[in-house]
């Protein structure tokens, strides 16, 4: 019998112009399928000019130039289509998607699709649930009493994975998979009996459950319980 965690997994990984994922705006995303642990990924990679001034550091945080941004970055509302239409169809597969830091990521999509769409993740995805794994939220919850960081590259060190090169989104959702099965691996008497599907629904309690106990949040970011979307602000609704 092979476990869900050896089997199909997706994986999404977005880069901003900032932290916030309300107004901060997209400029590299990725979409990663591994078939079967081992398995040669499949990779759809996007570099977006935002369609707002970025800044030197801003571009720098990337990898790139401002004039590399602007003059090799596709305008947003195409790229935009294509990521919510990738989620769709990995749903519509059921296909577990990887999302680390899933309120970030998941959050910054919806708003630019409705920046630059007149759309939403939910009508994209057509009332087909996606099921998210989240690293650092199954992290903190199965591993709860360790110390130190939760993110990534800590992830990576914690259940031996290779860090990701810096800048590449495609590599750091390659790396978020990875992670995912080493650390189902190592937990797997706790996870092997669940369904993706069941994982994603137990993800919403823990997240509410860290946040409230403050294992999830950087200070920068307000106290926020919902995954793996954030609501809209009601003056934004």
């Amino acid at each position: 019998m092979t476990h869900w965690y050896e089997g199909p997994l997706a994986a999404l990984h977005l880069r901003a112009t900032g932290p916030d994922a309300e107004e901060d705006r997209l400029v590299r995303a990725a979409v990663v399928v591994q078939d079967l642990a081992g398995a040669r990924p499949r990779v759809l990679r996007w570099l977006v000019s935002p369609g707002v001034t970025v800044t030197e550091e801003e571009a720098a945080r990337h990898g790139l130039t401002r004039d590399q941004v602007e003059r090799t970055g596709r305008w947003p509302a195409p790229v935009m289509e294509e990521v919510g239409r990738s989620l769709a169809a990995h749903a519509a597969a059921g296909r577990p998607l990887v999302v680390d830091d899933a309120p970030a990521a998941l959050t910054l999509l919806d708003r630019e699709l409705r920046r630059h769409r007149a759309s939403s993740l939910g009508a994209y995805l057509a009332g087909v649930p996606l099921s998210v794994l989240d690293p650092r939220v199954l992290d903190t919850h199965l591993d709860r009493y360790r110390k130190g960081s939760r993110q990534l590259d800590a992830l990576c060190v914690r259940y031996g994975v290779p860090a990701p090169p810096p800048h590449d989104a495609a590599e750091e959702a390659r790396t978020a998979i990875e992670v995912v099965r080493a650390l189902a691996r190592v937990f797997a008497p706790r996870l092997q009996r669940l369904t993706p599907g069941e994982l994603h629904a137990l993800q919403e309690d823990w997240h509410t459950a860290q946040v409230r106990g403050g294992a999830a949040r950087p200070a920068r970011e307000r106290a926020d319980t919902t995954w793996p979307l954030r609501p809209r602000a009601a003056a934004a609704v």
